[in-house]
């Protein structure tokens, strides 16, 4: 029995040396990790033996359409499972980690040293995520890749002709790409690196190249616009922020019915963006418009509530500062649209404030100007009703009570 103990002490650490030896990826770990291990692997082969790559990037796109993003990017890991070079999906996995903010994992996948001179997506992944000259050389060089992609695409469509490369084709590099991604820099040398020696000049710079690849970009017309505004060109300014809506809402389209309905407006910031501007530019009305279509699109944040009150508030002191300057007095019409408007905001901007505090938000000077406004305006409205649950859709009527706590960063 002594030589029986002895014989399995001693075959312990053969085994043990054979794992490391045929097997690293286990070395030190519990039983339950060596399981879980072991279940992977068999996993990845069965997904091989069941799936294609293709398949898998297939299902990769279809959740990233419907925003599912952690089941994005689970199939699309399977997808590097089988294969672990596949171009394609290092790009997709990089941009679905960026959408769902995830800066390290984003930063980690080191698809770059595969083809550096080949699929422009993961440079503008990787400028999105970065801040200052780092996002602007990492979408310099995709932009590099984009330009290179485009003059191939030429090259080929011309002995081919135009039915080489179907319209239909979204995978093939645009010009608007180029548009885009040149206003990615341009924004970048607005906010991050605006006190840079020179930084107007590039700005102004980036903006045209954008609007040279893509004329009627409303982003790239925006920015020039800001541009303008920010020099005190204010008339260029509102030209360059009319086109811009002009490209995208409605009211400002001659359009028939189906058209309309294939619009593609802005991002949500970017149009939040518009209606500064817009109001800054004293198109009200207009700015109107876009602030509605915000609040039907997302209605808890605080600034497009803030904006809407503080256009009906200028729109007020408009109309009395008219009737000062023809020294008459309202007709029953104006003075029915005065009170109007009067209510409008200040319903506007007793929901900002409330919102404001159920979300803790932390923009002072915002909050300032909102308690200032209905100072002027008589106060906020004061109608009893339930208070609105974290769940519940916020009805601007709602008379919730604010939060005591300390605001913490929204």
């Amino acid at each position: 029995m002594g030589g029986q103990a002895k014989s399995k002490k001693k075959s312990k650490p053969k085994r043990k040396d054979n794992r490391q030896n045929t097997d690293p990826a286990i070395v030190g770990l519990s039983l339950q990790e060596r399981m879980k291990v072991r279940m992977h692997v068999k996993a990845k082969k069965k997904t091989a033996d069941k799936y294609s790559v293709k398949q898998l990037l297939e299902k990769t796109e279809e959740y990233m359409d419907s925003f599912d993003f952690e089941m994005a990017a689970l199939f699309c890991q399977r997808a590097l499972d089988v294969e672990a070079t596949n171009l394609q999906a290092l790009d997709m996995l990089g941009h679905i980690y960026s959408e769902m903010g995830d800066a390290i994992k984003a930063k980690e996948i080191s698809f770059l040293e595969l083809s550096p001179d080949s699929g422009h997506g993961k440079y503008m992944s990787l400028g999105q995520i970065h801040a200052g000259q780092e996002a602007v050389d990492f979408y310099l060089k995709g932009i590099q890749v984009l330009l290179s992609a485009l003059e191939k695409k030429a090259e080929a469509a011309v002995p081919l002709g135009a039915s080489a490369f179907p319209e239909e084709d979204t995978d093939l590099p645009t010009e608007r790409d180029v548009s885009v991604a040149y206003c990615s820099i341009a924004e970048i040398y607005m906010t991050d690196l605006c006190m840079e020696e020179g930084a107007a000049d590039k700005c102004k710079g980036f903006i045209e190249r954008a609007l040279h690849y893509r004329h009627d970009n409303p982003e790239a017309l925006q920015l020039m616009a800001s541009y303008l505004f920010s020099v005190e060109r204010n008339q260029e300014g509102k030209e360059y922020l009319l086109k811009s809506v002009a490209g995208w809402l409605p009211s400002q389209r001659a359009a028939s019915e189906e058209d309309l309905q294939n619009i593609e407006s802005p991002p949500y910031e970017s149009r939040i963006t518009t209606a500064k501007l817009l109001i800054e530019a004293e198109e009200y009305e207009t700015a109107v418009e876009v602030l509605e279509g915000l609040l039907e699109e997302d209605d808890e944040v605080v600034q497009v509530w803030y904006l809407s009150g503080w256009v009906c508030y200028l729109q007020l002191q408009r109309a009395k500062e008219l009737l000062q300057r023809e020294a008459r007095a309202a007709t029953e019409e104006e003075a029915e649209e005065g009170r109007a408007l009067e209510e409008a905001a200040r319903s506007y901007l007793t929901n900002a404030k409330k919102l404001y505090h159920k979300l803790q938000c932390d923009d002072q000077p915002v909050l300032e100007h909102v308690e200032q406004l209905l100072g002027e305006l008589g106060g906020e409205l004061e109608e009893e009703e339930e208070e609105v649950g974290p769940d519940e859709d916020f009805d601007p009527c709602s008379d919730d009570e604010e939060d005591d706590g300390a605001p913490m960063e929204h």
